[in-house]
């Protein structure tokens, strides 16, 4: 069974830094493509940063050059971390999960990986 659980979230001023981290359980890294996607209440979930089997990212632009994903395959553990942030950014950030790559990891909007995790939230406040 897979399982997903998200930790890291909090409330942090405009310009700080949080360095979010996902427990995976029931997959393989050497099957399963890993990303994060985040939410807004009232909008839709948008993909925010994605991981290859062979390390290949991709990121959604309005987070280039600030957030990175990165994985310890001794833990199996993803983690993006997140600088430079700004209110924008506010939202509720889930682990993501598909074995298998497909629109969802070129975060094209509209598709959707098919694991989640139950999310970590982070306020980011100016």
């Amino acid at each position: 069974q897979v399982r997903l659980v998200e930790s890291g979230g909090d409330s942090v001023e405009a310009g700080g830094s949080l360095r979010l981290s996902c427990t995976a359980y029931g997959i393989s890294f050497d099957e399963y493509y890993m990303g994060w996607f985040r939410q807004v209440p009232g909008k839709e979930r948008e993909g925010v940063a994605t991981l290859s089997l062979r390390e290949n990212t991709r990121y959604a632009d309005f987070v280039k050059g600030r957030f990175t994903i990165s994985r310890d395959r001794s833990r199996n553990m993803v983690f993006l971390q997140m600088n430079n942030l700004t209110p924008e950014d506010t939202a509720m950030y889930y682990c993501v999960s598909h074995r298998g790559a497909g629109s969802w990891w070129y975060l094209q909007p509209g598709y959707f990986p098919d694991y989640w995790g139950q999310g970590t939230q982070v306020t980011v406040y100016s």
